[in-house]
């Protein structure tokens, strides 16, 4: 369980939410401003087109290798303290970037991408924090809400990509300053949050259960497995996409289009995901997310017009949603606060992990696993077909035994 709040004090909890939802619109624009022009940018730079999605990986990399740091770190001096070091490491991210671009080195645009990747770690824990002050039932609606400040994000990165991308001689530069602006101006967000730093335990304070038992626990253990294959899958599709909408035929500004409609499917099902998860259960909204992630693949398969990309990555951001969103609640409900620290590093670590595979995979499928762009979009949604088959089977375990735990 997280530190829980009783009815009466969940004011303290909304304006926490408040706040969150105003970094997640703020900060939270960079995210699909880099993977809009991250993977083009990768190609105009990259001696091997196999390498054009590099740079999404290495952010998705340095968000792994962050996960446990950042935790550790909130967890002793707060939630403040990680979410500025998160924006920081996003403002250098982006100077570094913007500076590997001026060179034209890939090296150096790569470095940028893996400080963005801390950005990316702390971003990740916008909705715990929201878990942190509320009381059992406002916990999933606050969760739900923080994310759907990204509905703003969603609207706010891709115009801003569409304002800067051209905005400079070399493309793409001007992105990657607006992603500086973006990280200093939203950091002062965090000076307004209000949530306690977890009190030291005592000596003979319970230190609850060892990362390897938390593990063993079926409900965490399901979780994580819902939770990494729901984001590594809307992760292998979407570094794609651009790539894939370029490739056949269509425009950058189409691309940030198909990736603008993602992104608000990704965030708009928030605002009623909470009552979903409250009203029919959190394995059945998680069931959904999966069952839906699946039909994206469905839609892909059909065809490359400019609809089919449409509509799979609007399916794919809903699904992504309820499958991730159900398996962070699902998470925040099955361990204590004396274990936070732990538990949710781990899980971002290894959600994270496997998003960083599906990343890197995302590039060698599209560029290098058939002659032509559609052969490569096909590689890509088949390659969901395992991952969704391994998730739906961990559920279905967990919602056919006894639930002890």
């Amino acid at each position: 369980m997280t530190m829980t709040a009783t009815p009466s004090d969940n004011s303290q909890a909304k304006r926490n939410v408040a706040v969150l939802v105003a970094a997640q619109a703020l900060l939270g624009a960079q995210m699909p401003m880099i993977f809009i022009v991250g993977g083009l940018a990768g190609q105009s730079l990259a001696t091997n087109p196999c390498l054009a999605t590099l740079p999404i990986s290495l952010i998705v990399l340095g968000s792994m290798l962050a996960a446990t740091p950042i935790s550790a770190i909130m967890q002793r001096w707060g939630r403040r303290a990680g979410f500025l070091v998160g924006a920081t490491a996003g403002a250098c991210g982006g100077l570094v970037g913007a500076y590997g671009l001026f060179l034209g080195s890939f090296p150096v645009f790569l470095a940028g991408s893996l400080l963005t990747g801390i950005y990316m770690s702390a971003h990740g824990f916008y909705r715990f924090a929201a878990a942190d002050t509320a009381s059992d039932d406002f916990r999933p609606k606050a969760i739900s809400y923080v994310m759907a400040g990204g509905l703003a994000a969603a609207i706010i990165g891709p115009q801003i990509v569409k304002l800067t991308s051209t905005a400079y001689v070399i493309p793409f530069l001007g992105t990657y300053i607006a992603v500086i602006a973006v990280n200093v101006i939203g950091s002062a967000l965090f000076f307004f949050l209000d949530i306690p730093t977890p009190p030291k335990p005592a000596a003979d304070a319970p230190k609850g259960r060892s990362r390897i038992e938390l593990l063993k626990t079926p409900r965490i253990a399901v979780a994580i497995i819902c939770a990494m294959v729901s984001y590594a899958l809307m992760n292998l599709v979407m570094t794609s996409t651009p790539l894939a909408v370029v490739g056949c035929g269509f425009s950058a500004n189409d691309a940030a289009d198909v990736v603008t409609s993602h992104v608000l499917a990704m965030y708009i099902p928030s605002f009623f995901t909470g009552q979903l998860i409250a009203r029919f259960g959190v394995e059945r909204i998680v069931a959904l997310g999966l069952l839906i992630l699946a039909a994206a693949g469905v839609v892909a398969l059909q065809g490359v017009e400019l609809g089919n990309f449409f509509v799979a990555l609007i399916l794919l951001g809903i699904g992504w949603n309820f499958g991730f969103i159900g398996a962070t609640t699902m998470l925040a409900e099955s361990h204590d606060v004396s274990e936070r620290g732990r538990m949710q590093g781990l899980n971002d670590l290894l959600v994270f992990g496997g998003v960083t595979f599906a990343s890197l995979a995302s590039g060698g499928l599209m560029n290098c696993s058939g002659g032509s762009p559609i052969e490569g979009w096909t590689a890509v949604n088949v390659a969901m077909v395992p991952l969704l088959t391994m998730a739906g089977g961990a559920l279905l375990w967990l919602t056919m035994r006894p639930r002890t735990a």
